[in-house]
């Protein structure tokens, strides 16, 4: 029997995922965060993300008809960055400013450097971290208490002394006073207080019932999203794996209050952002390296930025500038990470 030689370019493997597929398994897995937003915080939480859904779709659609190439935006990509953007803006913020925060995204963070693909930045943090330079009030002040629990997920009605309310907050101000009891003195057993409480306040920490933006209150519900995605093989380990520890490692050692190793790595791991963050941001395909080194590597330093801004820096969140800050240094680890060439010296 004769047989045939077929002679193709590469690539010889192929795979049955595709962009739309990858980003609307991503949509799905964050769904379940958006409705316990939507449960906790009210129906003013859905109006939020459809804003910044439909203003994201809508800019990428108006720029590829103004760039003259094919209309192409349904798959996902538009989507995911407005519903990311979303679930990084509290939920009573007025509807105007998650539309501004997608269009920034989406104009400036994506398609001023070519489209899907060729953006350096994730495109959701960009747009965030405008809208938090622009509109700060907006961005850290959080009025909606979830349903059935508080702003701070803790009972402060007899702590005078702490005024913010998210858990972040709360720590931020409480560690202040307690690193500088002689300048603080009346207000060191409040402080104590309120960190005793944060540090037993778990349960709320990974169900939601705390304060904080729209998507990342329910770190359950995110890691049960994000276990998918790994199963899916949609995302890899290394990046959130590298990520979380590192802040753990970082905040036990120096975020305590007591001297070193004295800190709650717990309490920082299902505090803030961090797990949105790790599972659903630092692992964007087009933004982070691809190699093995160098994701372990990019996940190190997001730990290592964050834990700074969280216990030494102004703000009491670090994860989107941290992220934001690696994005820009994956070429180089992509490049000093670069497996070598077989047969290569």
């Amino acid at each position: 029997m004769e047989r045939k030689l077929y002679i193709s370019s590469a690539p010889h493997i192929t795979d049955s995922d595709s962009i739309p597929k990858i980003m609307y398994s991503v949509i799905g897995a964050l769904i379940p965060a958006g409705i316990a937003g939507i449960y906790l915080f009210g129906w003013q939480t859905l109006w939020v993300i459809i804003t910044a859904i439909i203003t994201a779709v809508f800019t990428e659609g108006i720029i590829q008809l103004l760039m003259k190439r094919p209309l192409n935006i349904g798959n996902g990509s538009a989507i995911l960055t407005g519903l990311l953007l979303a679930y990084n803006v509290p939920a009573e913020v007025p509807l105007w400013l998650p539309a501004v925060g997608a269009f920034v995204g989406i104009a400036v963070g994506k398609m001023s450097f070519g489209g899907l693909g060729y953006n350096p930045l994730n495109p959701a943090l960009v747009g965030r971290a405008f809208c938090t330079a622009s509109w700060p009030v907006y961005m850290t002040v959080f009025r909606t208490p979830p349903r059935g629990g508080t702003l701070s997920g803790i009972d402060l009605s007899n702590i005078d002394a702490i005024t913010e309310a998210t858990p972040l907050s709360i720590f931020e101000s409480a560690r202040e006073i307690l690193l500088h009891k002689s300048q603080f003195t009346e207000k060191v057993p409040d402080a104590m207080q309120a960190l005793s409480q944060l540090y037993s306040s778990y349960s709320n920490l990974f169900i939601g019932k705390i304060g904080g933006c729209i998507g990342e209150t329910s770190a359950l519900l995110l890691l049960i999203g994000g276990f998918y995605l790994m199963y899916r093989r949609i995302i890899g380990w290394k990046i959130p794996t590298a990520y979380i520890v590192t802040v753990g490692v970082l905040t036990w050692i120096f975020g305590g209050t007591d001297g070193l190793f004295t800190g709650d790595p717990i309490f920082h791991i299902l505090s803030g952002g961090l797990i949105l963050g790790a599972f659903f941001m630092a692992t964007d395909m087009v933004t982070t390296p691809i190699t093995f080194k160098g994701r372990l590597i990019f996940g190190m330093g997001c730990g290592i930025l964050t834990s700074v801004i969280r216990l030494w820096g102004g703000y009491p969140e670090g994860v989107s500038y941290s992220i934001l800050l690696m994005n820009l240094t994956t070429p180089l680890l992509d490049r000093y990470t670069k497996p070598k060439k077989f047969g290569g010296k």
